[in-house]
């Protein structure tokens, strides 16, 4: 998850190329950040807007979650197998580092694994020296790993656990909501990823009539609403994105 003195950075130790794109964009699109917020979209009859627009650069956020849920560290899991009672775990962590240790297979390393898929893992172990047949169910008992760190202008921030498929506008809504001034027109989405930290820019009042993306929150995204408590680089670095949700990544090198 994100942490505040991440976000707090100042910018020393930014990749070159954000800071490239940083310089070019602040006095366009800040020009047009305060253009879109003098407007407030209608809500239209209709389908609300879901997919992602390649053009926009939104392909890495989706409307919806994936097909198969992938295990997380910090999950807890019922791991049953048919009539063998001795070697079935009514609940089990997956560890930080993504594993579980079963009775005679030893450890497992389970995370980015589909339920289905540890179930498989087992029974061609467990049948391949201790049982006939066996007959593995793993089930999900809490997504502990779902976890979403809400701050700014919003009633009561906080980390808050989510359910898998909940939404930004859902997020807002467990910090109780955007306070009465809040800037609602300036929400940034922040998230890790194997390239680095991508951050996005929503409009609270199009998400709401279904005019933007209402993009499905990943474990360990941080939404921050307004700018209070984010360094003035941030403040200029969020001025510089569209505010029609142009996502754009940036990665910082640890010193």
């Amino acid at each position: 998850m994100l942490r505040d003195s991440d976000l707090s950075k100042t910018g020393e130790g930014l990749d070159v190329r954000a800071c490239t794109f940083i310089k070019a964009c602040l006095p366009g699109a800040m020009a047009l950040g305060l253009w879109a917020c003098a407007t407030s979209p209608d809500a239209l009859p209709g389908p609300a807007v879901e997919v992602p627009v390649a053009a926009l650069g939104q392909e890495d956020y989706g409307s919806s979650l994936p097909a198969e849920y992938v295990l997380r560290p910090a999950d807890r899991l019922s791991i049953s197998v048919f009539r063998e009672e001795d070697l079935s775990l009514q609940d089990v962590p997956v560890s930080a580092e993504g594993r579980v240790s079963f009775p005679l297979v030893g450890t497992l390393e389970v995370a980015g694994l589909t339920p289905l898929e540890l179930e498989a893992e087992l029974e061609e172990r467990l049948g391949a020296s201790y049982l006939r047949n066996p007959d593995v169910t793993v089930n999900v008992l809490d997504y502990a790993s779902h976890l979403v760190t809400v701050d700014g202008q919003v009633e009561e921030p906080g980390v808050y656990p989510f359910a898998p498929g909940t939404r930004l506008s859902g997020g807002i809504s467990l910090a109780k909501g955007p306070t009465r001034v809040a800037n609602t027109a300036l929400i940034a989405v922040f998230r890790q990823t194997e390239e680095g930290v991508q951050v996005a820019k929503f409009d609270y009042a199009a998400v709401r009539a279904g005019t933007m993306l209402d993009p499905v929150l990943m474990p360990g995204d941080r939404i921050v609403i307004g700018t209070n408590g984010l360094s003035q680089f941030w403040q200029d670095f969020l001025g510089a994105i569209p505010v029609f949700a142009l996502f754009t990544s940036y990665t910082w090198r640890s010193r």
